[in-house]
């Protein structure tokens, strides 16, 4: 998508996973980890951690892809985050997006969903809240 806003560096623990920016859907960032022994939990799943990082990534990146296209800067901080695991994740590749649910000058509300195969059958979802400080100068 020639439009869509550059996502900011991965993180060194995303990095570790092997989270990527697979795709931009309606500016939107889709991100994926593929399965291998970094994110097995119990012989051919997903370990929960990984899984759990994978949702945060996205929504970090959602976050950041929108306060891009606004023009704003600022320190991302989580204030909490809740992961719902739905259905194990298996040896295959997982794919994950987010969606800003109310963005305020200081706070970000999130949703952020994770599924393989089909979209519709999603293995976990979670909830975030993120505080936006101003950068230091």
């Amino acid at each position: 998508m020639a439009d869509a806003p550059e996502i900011e560096a991965l993180t060194p623990y995303a990095r570790s996973l092997g989270i990527s920016l697979d795709r931009w859907e309606d500016g939107t960032p889709i991100l994926t980890v593929p399965f291998d022994e970094t994110v097995e939990g119990r012989p051919d799943h997903y370990h929960g951690g990984a899984t759990g990082g994978l949702l945060e990534t996205a929504g970090y990146a959602v976050l950041r892809a929108e306060l891009a296209r606004q023009d704003r800067v600022a320190m991302l901080k989580p204030i909490n985050i809740t992961v719902q695991y739905l259905a194990a994740g298996k040896s295959r590749a997982s794919f994950a997006c987010g969606r800003i649910t109310k963005l305020g000058r200081r706070s970000a509300n999130l949703t952020v969903e994770a599924w393989q195969d089909d979209r519709e059958r999603l293995i976990a979802t979670a909830v975030m809240n993120v505080l936006m400080a101003e950068p230091a100068t």
